[in-house]
Parts: C-alpha cells; sequence; structure tokens
C-alpha cells in the first residue's frame, strides 16, 4: 500500500497541481461557481408549478387560470435559460484578471464575440432577425466558453503588443481603459466575423452547430456514461487522499457537461416529457457526494454514535453540523482521510457504491430520475432527494447513507480501536 501510496503522490499529484492553476479550467470553473445562485433560484421556480398535488394544481388554476405556470416560470426563462450568458460573464471577469483586462473590458469583449458567432433567427412578416433565447441556454454553453477563451486570449496578446491607443496621463483612468481597449476590440470583433463568415459556407452554416455536433453533444453522450463518473470519482478520491481538493481540479472538465445535462432535464420537466438523463450534476451532488466527497455523513454518524476514543467522538460532535450539509472538511483533515490508508479504502469504495446502485434504481424505474432543478449543493440529504425525485428519492438517499454506514463500519472499528489504545497507554503514563 505504502508503495502505490508513493506512485501515485509521484505521478497524479503534479499533473492535478497542473490542471488546478490552470487559468482557462480556472476560469470555467468561477464561470459556474457565479452562476450557481442564479441557476438554483430559477430552479426552484421550476419546481413551483409541477408539484404533483391535484387539489392545488387545480386551486392554482382556479385562482390564476389555465396559463398559470407560465407566470411561475418567468424567473426561470430568465436565468436557467440564459445560462451560457452568466457563464460568460463569470469565466469573463476570472480570466480577464489572469490577463490583466479590466473586468467590464473582459465582460463585454467576450459577450459581443458570442453574440458575433450566434446564429439569428427571422421573426415577423418584415424578415427582421433577431438572436434566439435558445441558444443561450446549454445548447449554446460550449461556444460560449472557447468564445471567451479566444477572445480574451487574442484581446491580451494584442493588449501585450502596444497596440493600443495611449491617452495622455491627464485623461481619467476609465476614458483610457475606454480607448486603450479599442484597438484590440475592432481586432477581435473582425477576427470573430471573419469566423462566422467562413462557416457559412460549411455544411454546418454556423460555428454554434459545428461545436454543438463535433464537441457537446459527444461530450454530453460521454459524461452520461456511467464509466465517465466512476473515472471521475476515482480520480477525485486519490486527489483527496493527497489532501488536493479533487473536485476543484475536475470541475474545469466536468461541470459544463454535467450542467448540460441537468438542463437538458430541467427543460424536459418543465415540457412534461421524459427526462433524457440519468447522470447529471445533481445525480453527482445529491446521491454520490452524500455529506462530501466519500460520502461521509455516514462515517460521522457512525462517530458519533459507536465510537468509543474520546477524540473520534468529539470530532464527530464538531463535524456532524457540517456533514448534514455536506461539508466534510473537518474529517478529511481531522480524521484524517488524507494519507491514511485504511479509511481511505471506504472513501473510496461508497461513493462508487453509490454511482452504481443508484444508476441502477434510476435506470429500472425504482427512484426517479433527477428532474434538472439545481440545489445547492449544501443543501441537506432527505431533502435534496424529496426535490429532485420525489419522496422515493429522499427514502433512496437514507438507504444510501445505511449502505454507506456498513462500508465505513468494519475500518472505523480498526482505527477507533487504535487510538483507544494510544488513549489507554496515554492513561497509564500519567
Amino acid at each position: 500500500m505504502e508503495g502505490l501510496m508513493s506512485f501515485l503522490e509521484a505521478k497524479l499529484v503534479p499533473v492535478a497541481r497542473k490542471l488546478d492553476q490552470n487559468i482557462y479550467l480556472t476560469a470555467v470553473r468561477d464561470g459556474f461557481f457565479a452562476v450557481m445562485p442564479l441557476l438554483i433560484i430559477g430552479s426552484l421556480f421550476l419546481l413551483i408549478p409541477n408539484i404533483p398535488i391535484v387539489a392545488y394544481q387545480d386551486f392554482m388554476i382556479e385562482k390564476l387560470g389555465e396559463n398559470w405556470s407560465d407566470y411561475i416560470l418567468i424567473p426561470y426563462n430568465a436565468t436557467m435559460n440564459l445560462m451560457t450568458i452568466f457563464v460568460i460573464i463569470g469565466m469573463a471577469k476570472s480570466l480577464g484578471r489572469s490577463f490583466n483586462i479590466d473586468g467590464v473590458t473582459s465582460i463585454v469583449t467576450s459577450l459581443v464575440a458570442f453574440f458575433i458567432l450566434t446564429p439569428t433567427v427571422e421573426f415577423g412578416k418584415d424578415g427582421a432577425k433577431a438572436l434566439p433565447v435558445d441558444n443561450f441556454t446549454a445548447v449554446g454553453l460550449f461556444l460560449g466558453i472557447f468564445t471567451t477563451m479566444l477572445a480574451l486570449k487574442l484581446f491580451s496578446v494584442i493588449n501585450n503588443k502596444g497596440w493600443t491607443i495611449k491617452m495622455p496621463d491627464n485623461v481619467p483612468g476609465n476614458v483610457a481603459t475606454s480607448f486603450s481597449a479599442l484597438v484590440p476590440e475592432m481586432i477581435v470583433f473582425i477576427v470573430f466575423t471573419i469566423i462566422s463568415i467562413v462557416f457559412s459556407f460549411t455544411s454546418y452554416g454556423t460555428v454554434q452547430a459545428f461545436i454543438y455536433t463535433i464537441l457537446q453533444k459527444p461530450l454530453t453522450n460521454i459524461g452520461g456514461n456511467l464509466f465517465f463518473l466512476i473515472i471521475v470519482v476515482i480520480i477525485q478520491q486519490i486527489l483527496w487522499l493527497f489532501g488536493i481538493h479533487g473536485s476543484n481540479v475536475t470541475d474545469g472538465i466536468t461541470k459544463p457537461i454535467m450542467f448540460a445535462q441537468t438542463a437538458e432535464n430541467a427543460a424536459a420537466f418543465e415540457a412534461g416529457k421524459a427526462l433524457p438523463n440519468i447522470l447529471n450534476y445533481q445525480f453527482y451532488v445529491n446521491y454520490v457526494c452524500i455529506g462530501g466527497a466519500g460520502a461521509t455523513l455516514a462515517l460521522v454518524l457512525i462517530m458519533l454514535f459507536w465510537g468509543r476514543s474520546e477524540r473520534y467522538k468529539s470530532l464527530s460532535k464538531l463535524s456532524v453540523g457540517a456533514g448534514i450539509f455536506n461539508i466534510n472538511e473537518p474529517i478529511i483533515f481531522g480524521l484524517p482521510v488524507v494519507l491514511n490508508p485504511i479509511i481511505f479504502i471506504p472513501f473510496l469504495i461508497a461513493p462508487l457504491v453509490n454511482v452504481f446502485l443508484t444508476y441502477f434504481v434510476m435506470a429500472v424505474g425504482i427512484v426517479p430520475l433527477a428532474n434538472g432543478v439545481n440545489l445547492q449543493w449544501t443543501t441537506p440529504p432527505i431533502l435534496s432527494g424529496l426535490i429532485i425525485s420525489g419522496w422515493r428519492g429522499a427514502l433512496w438517499q437514507a438507504i444510501l447513507i445505511l449502505i454507506d454506514g456498513l462500508i465505513y463500519y468494519p475500518f472505523f472499528r480498526v482505527i477507533d480501536k487504535l487510538e483507544l489504545e494510544k488513549q489507554s497507554a496515554s492513561s497509564e503514563v500519567k
């Protein structure tokens, strides 16, 4: 075991650190962090008209009319259906900071570049054109991500070459900043216009159609593959073993894929259609990571009720409140899980078992698929299951906690016994 840990530390940890420090992956992660509150709020409004209680539905129809849900879904349409715009804003601010570009300039440059590549549609009798909202949903997500990266990288290169309009020192700072952005922005917009024109002569017609067909859809299909999630979980758990925040390293790659799957489920849920994706972000957060990475809520409860050593009983009392809200750093670093080969075994096995079992019960229809309602990752289990999959989701989370507890229990007994021996030896010395 010691040789394996040394090998993993030598080979995997340096790669993980480089990924964690990559400015582009960091920008993607920051973009999704920024958009999370909006998606949560929008998802809650999606839930309101879909409460499956006949009396409630009849009451709302009676008071607000047959189309009452259209009024309730206005915040949903203004958040979830504009997801790509908000992700671009969050990404642009983060990436602009890395390139030393003014925040407003970064956001405006990225958005205009995205709008240039976004296909328009005709509406009305006069043939007027507009940007359809559908392109700002998860459909345009990957286009928005790559556009932001390319636009700001190009802006940075031009800016660093000094191709800017420099104003005298006595000119106010905001005016000088605006003029200094003129040339780089103009070049960026010309380049993206050329790209748009070139793609109009291809069979795809638009850059968005190309990226969606060639990259986004295949990646989403890969993300819906059970093997993909298993690999992600294994990598994350191994990184945690060495004290590296596993999801921080992988989020830049996995979140765009998982959020696209969640958005597809939300759209189907809103339309009353069958949900297309078993695997999505809510599956991962609420069924795989119960109590945090490694599904450690069960471990905390075991420590609290069956721990015998003073150290672990005290740690459980400090950790249980955070664990209920899926925060498990006290366990990761206090038990610790880091560099602990004994407890790492269930720390790896428990979330993998959660993946397999939850995928199975959803695939056969025992538990409903996650409905696309975005919940904050700190939403306590049972409540989160109830919201995204109904009462069967809540019951299944309770069952998973029990199963995780059975996985953790024999390994905890080992470390608890060792701690008791240390405790007894310390008492004898005194």
